[in-house]
């Protein structure tokens, strides 16, 4: 069985660095990602996405990422389950669990700096 992603989008904010008292970190990214096709009216659909990247990478995306720079992820799709507190219903999140990021092109505000 294969479980493998790979999706190229722009940030839609800054990378969030998170430290755990074991001292691994880890980043949450969140990618905007056109679909590849447009609504009847003509309208763009864009998903969020949301990355958690582990360790090292973790930091060099935290250091390195900005809100519209453009990457691509490669990585793997996570389902995490929890009872929710206050209701007891059982909720869901699907994500990406990456394995590598690329860092692509300039953010949209190094462009506009360029310009």
């Amino acid at each position: 069985m294969v479980n493998q992603v790979n999706l190229v989008g722009r940030l839609a904010c800054n990378p969030e660095l998170k430290t755990f008292s074991s001292g691994t970190k880890k980043a949450t990214l969140v990618v905007a990602v056109d679909r590849e096709y447009k609504s009847r009216g003509g309208e763009q659909k864009t998903d969020f996405i949301y990355v958690e990247v582990w360790r090292k990478l973790a930091e060099q995306c935290a250091d390195n990422l900005e809100k519209g720079r453009l990457v691509a992820i490669e990585g793997r799709i996570q389902i995490d389950s929890w009872k929710d507190q206050d209701s007891g219903e059982m909720r869901y999140k699907t994500g990406i669990v990456a394995k590598n990021v690329k860092f692509l092109g300039k953010s949209k505000s190094e462009k506009q700096a360029t310009a």
